[in-house]
């Protein structure tokens, strides 16, 4: 069976940060493969700030191109709004039922899992993999059989600052991918 790794997120823009993540999750922990999963609009954030999703869809691709084990998933854009990950997980089980997936979350998300919908089939349900989090070294339900904690480098990067550097007409080289640069560039994003 093939081991699917599910990477949520706004990807708002994606970054250097994600990417190491999800090459890691895919070629050092028992995941075959990383799906970046497109999040229309996360249940707690506010969408003002949000670029389009189609634009944040194509900048994930962009930045994953030519890689084998990396992929992008638009499958919440079609789910009902908001979207909630024990939803998204029951649809793509049962619209690939030869795959079983996994969900890989920071440290920091791991603090708060207790709040999600459906959190008791969730960990019944689906491993969990872990990536650290400055500042969230014991994480909540970190010895829950479900849960494992990996040895992924550790990311201080943020979209939040590459949004940021670019408002300030700073340059975001080796944070991002070229081809994400010169996308938000031709589109005018964060600008």
């Amino acid at each position: 069976m093939n081991k699917v790794g599910l990477f949520f997120g706004s990807f708002n823009p994606i970054h250097t940060g994600h990417l190491i993540i999800a090459n890691y999750m895919a070629n050092y922990t028992e995941l075959d493969e990383v799906w970046f999963v497109v999040s229309p609009q996360n249940p707690f954030k506010e969408k003002k700030s949000l670029a389009n999703m189609y634009d944040r869809l194509e900048m994930v691709n962009l930045a994953i191109a030519g890689s084998e084990k990396l992929h992008a998933s638009d499958i919440e854009f079609h789910l009902p709004q908001p979207s909630y990950t024990i939803d998204t997980l029951a649809h793509l089980s049962e619209k690939y039922p030869a795959k079983s997936f996994s969900l890989i979350m920071g440290a920091d998300n791991l603090q708060g899992l207790g709040k999600w919908k459906n959190v008791e089939v969730l960990l019944r349900d689906y491993k969990i993999v872990v990536y650290p989090r400055p500042g969230y070294e014991q994480a909540a339900l970190g010895d829950h059989p479900s849960v494992s904690l990996t040895d992924t480098p550790l990311m201080e990067i943020s979209s939040t600052f590459i949004r940021n550097s670019l408002k300030s007409g700073n340059s975001v080289r080796f944070f991002t991918p070229d081809s994400v640069i010169d996308f938000m560039d031709k589109k005018g994003l964060y600008q």
